[in-house]
């Protein structure tokens, strides 16, 4: 961590907190649609088509070949789904970072600088739903950087900040597939407060699963 310097998100970083998220939410296709194929609706299906085609068509390659390609359009649909995220994500407030973070005295956008290069990044802003808190968002820290502490860093920072302003807590919402972020935020002491299904119709197909985590603060 000796290299490593968090600092407030400048300009000049735009390009390189885009491409962090942008790979960071692409990693989690793959782990999305397994959880897509464990939902028992999915298997219900599968198991449906298989055995319809192979009774009426008498064939082995034919259901085969329709389970393939319904698993192909299945994971295709995951990944429009993450597509869609991220291209609403950079069109909004990654897109005015300066605007949405950095102009209200209970916000804020940090950096983690490596080197010269920007390897993380985290945000905070008053939570909608929690008036007594702040959220933490856009935590993402570049895949050749993780396990040098740069994610606990970051939440630190958050903390220390929430803390100075006079907020109670820290709240953020992860999903069910992003288990290592989960372990990260319990071993810095996160309680998981909630879990329920995202309200998008694409979310609900996959019974994607969102979890509240909230971090109490204790002042001095």
């Amino acid at each position: 961590m000796d290299n490593i310097q968090i600092r407030k998100y400048r300009e000049e970083d735009a390009a390189a907190v885009k491409e962090i998220f942008t790979m960071g939410m692409s990693e989690h296709v793959p782990a999305s649609f397994m959880h897509l194929l464990k939902q028992p609706p999915a298997q219900m299906l599968l198991m449906c088509l298989f055995c319809a085609l192979i009774t009426s068509s008498k064939s082995f390659l034919l259901p085969v070949l329709a389970v393939t390609l319904l698993l192909a359009a299945a994971r295709q649909f995951v990944v429009y789904m993450f597509n869609r995220y991220i291209d609403t994500s950079l069109r909004k407030d990654l897109n005015q970072i300066g605007e949405t973070y950095l102009k209200g005295k209970d916000s804020c956008f940090w950096v983690a600088e490596c080197d010269g290069c920007v390897v993380g990044s985290v945000a905070c802003l008053p939570a909608e739903k929690a008036p007594e808190c702040l959220e933490l968002k856009r935590m993402s820290v570049r895949r050749s950087h993780r396990g040098m502490g740069i994610a606990k860093a970051l939440c630190r920072t958050v903390a220390s900040f929430t803390r100075d302003r006079g907020y109670a807590a820290v709240v953020l919402y992860t999903s069910v597939v992003q288990t290592d972020a989960q372990k990260l935020y319990e071993h810095m002491g996160y309680q998981k407060t909630r879990e329920f299904v995202a309200p998008e119709l694409a979310a609900k197909i996959l019974n994607f699963t969102l979890f509240e985590y909230r971090l109490d603060l204790h002042r001095d």
